[in-house]
């Protein structure tokens, strides 16, 4: 281990995000990479081409922030932080001014190679030429013509030059390197023959190459373009998210109504929302009633009703009603920051599949270089000339650049996350991205997952003394001075109903039995089996209570004056989306386990309703990891989702951990993937997206290397050996821009992903 990468657990280590400007392909990310590393004190270096971001975690005791920025600018590079409060709109402008700079340099090349490329090849195609620049008539002054018109060419292109000759006497050669060197050796070989037709040798006049470096710059100023347009649509997720931030809010101080930047608003200060506008920040509602449109952060496209003491996330949409709320979360701490947070970093990181283009394209351009050096002298050798042998040199480092390489993968995990971001389904990364696809097992918790999590009526039998309604309307009376989660269901169920209650006049809990009360004069027990065992009261549903306890619902028994009149059931319903999310699971031939705290009897009346494979009841939270760990043991590439904070050890040990976007806090950090939505379909969605996004990449990472392997030979002039075509330097810079932005529009194909049903 090298001495930089030792660091103690006691010192403190900062991650640090930086954008870097100047980066041309993959090579530039390992040079970046490598200068970092040289510095004492650094834990990881993580740069990305295609984000332009450099993100360090590293000991500031041992190193600062500035030696950093220096080391990135000794590589060649400008660094910027990338997390200053104006960072958006900059980087959006910044993005805007190189897409425009790239635009206008483009512009001028063209209108400088057009011509040069009529002079230098027009007499060849038959076309006429002024006597005054006629190579037949005035060879010099068709050379210098010539020499006039590609030095604003090669103005224009002037960083392929700075970036790329820098870069290869630091030996660490990119794809500027490849141009420079090829472009150069047409330009200089181009002056060595104008002053050899000044001194009268005019055969040069027909091999002067400076129509090669031409087009070659302005083929790769617009492959550079189409490239810089294409990558702003790959960030378009991140814009929308950013979108949705109100830039301003209504407060209430002193007693009225203030508008204040949204910066400003402070945790615990009222704000008020009408009609029509965004939510500023997150918070609680203590006044008024409405509903929200929060579909762009859940991809929910139903409004949901508010009311006080219900939660509202800053970015969604008020709809018809004024509330006023208390803002609980703010800045950086909102759930929208959050999630712009995670679909960022997601963007940024690398796959595991990435890891190998990197590998390769740091060793590629070397490689490169002495292909086309040894092609050259070879042909040179066998006698085929030096303006043939300077052809296949150029024909080589040009067609050979990885751009394709460098962006096959960054660019596809960016419209994936950005995809994923649009259905309520947040990938955190690279990595979870591309183990989705692999996942042949899910386990799912059952409460709160699979089911709701909260306990509803679902069936009331009576002995006909008293009908549902009568029966309901006791027991809810009963229950109303009760916390325990079943009573509480009761009551909501009378409520729903619009049930008037009645007066208790005596209530008295019976622990782990039920209760006792007193209504108009009737002696009224209600609880469970026991309860009615005790107080000698006979049972006259057996049948009904034994179907219940089946179907994985817990019966409440309700006696009046020492004699069973009913049964209310009570259970933690499954939520809609559940079966048929296992349907479509069972049909892409995964695995699904569900694991509970309940009961097996419970457990699988539920596994039943909903097609469960493997039940893995009485569970306890703390064994839920260990349960996952069994299945890994098997083979099984295991995704666990769950919402509680009991579920986050085993979100964490799953090769992929799913959270429902309602679950808590501490489940969203430990899982890999967040569903804003809760909705068990989304796990669906998250797999198909995994596929669509992997099978992109490999696309990309086939068409970028079988590019490339075939580019290299046909180029070397392994076509003319067999009597075939010679390949231009001028089609071989228009092949490879061709690449990279082929490998972008591919990538951008991910943007038309929508589920399968």
């Amino acid at each position: 281990m090298s001495k930089n990468k030792v660091i103690t657990e006691n010192n403190k280590i900062v991650e640090k995000e930086l954008s870097v400007i100047g980066m041309t392909c993959a090579s530039c990310a390992n040079a970046i990479t490598k200068e970092i590393n040289k510095l004492d004190g650094i834990k990881t270096v993580k740069v990305n081409f295609a984000t332009e971001k450099a993100v360090v975690s590293y000991d500031p005791n041992i190193t600062r922030l500035s030696k950093i920025k220096k080391a990135i600018e000794e590589a060649g590079y400008k660094p910027l932080e990338a997390d200053s409060k104006d960072s958006v709109d900059f980087e959006k402008e910044r993005r805007e001014k190189e897409i425009k700079t790239l635009g206008r340099k483009f512009i001028v090349s063209a209108v400088f190679s057009i011509p040069l490329l009529y002079i230098s090849m027009g007499h060849i195609l038959g076309l006429k030429l002024p006597g005054i620049i006629n190579p037949e008539i005035n060879p010099f002054n068709f050379a210098l013509i010539q020499l006039l018109l590609v030095i604003p060419i090669a103005i224009a292109g002037y960083k392929f030059y700075t970036i790329g000759f820098r870069n290869l006497f630091k030996l660490s050669p990119n794809m500027d390197s490849l141009i420079a060197i090829g472009t150069s050796a047409a330009i200089i070989y181009g002056i060595f023959g104008t002053v050899q037709i000044y001194f009268g040798n005019t055969k040069y006049a027909n091999d002067l190459y400076f129509e090669t470096a031409g087009v070659i710059v302005t083929l790769i100023l617009l492959g550079k373009y189409l490239e810089s347009v294409t990558k702003g649509r790959t960030s378009e997720a991140i814009k929308k998210l950013m979108g949705l931030q109100p830039k301003t809010a209504l407060v209430f101080q002193d007693g009225k109504e203030i508008e204040i930047p949204v910066d400003e608003v402070e945790v615990g200060d009222i704000v008020i929302v009408k009609p029509g506008e965004k939510i500023p920040v997150d918070g609680t509602i203590i006044e008024g009633h409405t509903s929200i449109d929060e579909s762009m952060l859940t991809g929910e496209s139903i409004p949901v009703e508010k009311n006080v003491g219900d939660k509202v996330i800053g970015g969604s949409i008020n709809k018809n009603g004024s509330i006023k709320f208390k803002a609980t979360k703010v800045g950086k701490d909102t759930a929208l920051a959050q999630i712009i947070k995670l679909v960022e970093e997601a963007q940024g990181s690398k796959a595991p599949i990435a890891k190998m283009a990197d590998i390769i394209s740091g060793y590629f351009v070397p490689i490169v270089i002495t292909i086309a050096i040894v092609a050259a002298i070879a042909w040179y050798l066998t006698g085929a000339g030096q303006i043939f042998a300077l052809t296949i040199f150029i024909s080589v480092l040009v067609i050979a650049c990885p751009c394709a390489l460098g962006l096959a993968t960054p660019t596809a995990i960016m419209v994936g996350t950005g995809k994923g971001a649009e259905y309520g389904v947040l990938i955190k990364g690279g990595e979870p991205l591309e183990t989705t696809h692999k996942i042949n097992t899910i386990v799912f918790d059952k409460t709160g997952t699979i089911t709701e999590g909260k306990p509803k009526v679902t069936d009331i039998y009576t002995t006909g003394k008293y009908s549902k309604d009568e029966i309901l309307i006791i027991a809810a009376s009963a229950e109303k001075g009760s916390e325990h989660p079943l009573g509480e269901a009761i009551v909501k169920a009378a409520e729903e109903k619009k049930l008037a209650l009645k007066k208790v006049d005596k209530f008295m809990a019976i622990p782990g039995h039920g209760i006792e009360v007193i209504i108009d004069n009737m002696d009224i027990y209600l609880g469970n089996l026991k309860l009615m065992k005790d107080k000698n009261i006979e049972i006259s549903l057996n049948e009904e209570a034994s179907k219940l306890a089946d179907e994985g619902k817990t019966p409440m028994f309700i006696a009046i004056d020492g004699k069973l009149e009913g049964i209310i059931a009570v259970a933690d319903t499954v939520k809609p989306s559940s079966s048929n999310a296992i349907k479509r699971l069972h049909k892409m031939g995964i695995k699904v386990a569900m694991i509970t705290g309940d009961n097996k009897r419970t457990a699988e009346a539920i596994a039943k309703q909903v097609g469960i494979d493997i039940v893995l009841a009485e569970v306890l939270p703390q064994d839920k990891a260990n349960e996952v760990k069994k299945l890994q043991k098997d083979g099984s590439v295991v995704a666990m989702v769950g919402d509680g904070i009991n579920d986050a050890p085993a979100l964490a040990q799953a090769d992929v951990g799913i959270a429902i976007g309602s679950g808590t806090d501490v489940a969203m950090e430990s899982a890999d993937i967040v569903l804003m939505k809760s909705d068990l379909e989304d796990v669906v969605t998250a797999i198909q997206l995994s596929k669509a996004t992997i099978r992109n990449i490999k696309q990309n990472l086939f068409w970028a290397f079988g590019y490339n392997t075939a580019g290299i030979p046909i180029a070397a002039g392994l076509l003319h050996v067999f009597g075939g075509p010679l390949l231009s330097p001028m089609i071989a810079a228009a092949a490879m821009s061709f690449s990279s932005v082929s490998v972008l529009l591919n990538a951008l194909r991910l943007k038309n992903f929508k589920p399968k049903n």
